[in-house]
């Protein structure tokens, strides 16, 4: 089974502005496993640990959850985001396929003979 990381935006200038973040990204998680992968949803698993480490800690965890990942799946309006720029760019660079919609997810799947659940 392929694992897919989840990049998008986390902060925001408010906690509610946050909390849209993460349901964005977990309602493309969701997509993702509908597409037949196991997403990797960083959002949902430190929803409620914004401000207990340093920033750069949060970065750089990420980055190396990503990196155990065989593909990346952006939300919607992640070039806002720090955090998910530095994704992006780590996974170009390591030559993970990246994608912007589940439609491109699906058909990379049944190229590797994969297929999808929905």
């Amino acid at each position: 089974m392929r694992i897919v990381y989840v990049a998008g935006k986390f902060t925001g200038p408010t906690a509610w502005a946050i909390e849209q973040n993460i349901r964005a990204a977990e309602d493309l998680a969701m997509q993702v496993i509908l597409c037949g992968a196991m997403p990797l949803c960083p959002h949902a698993n430190t929803r409620y640990a914004h401000g207990s480490a340093p920033e750069d800690f949060f970065y750089e965890g990420t980055l190396e959850l990503l990196r155990r990942c065989d593909a990346v799946i952006r939300v919607a309006g992640w070039e806002d985001s720090k955090g998910a720029r530095r994704e992006v760019a780590e996974a170009e660079a390591r030559g993970m396929p990246v994608f912007d919609a589940p439609v491109q997810l699906v058909h990379w799947l049944v190229e590797l003979g994969e297929g999808t659940r929905s």
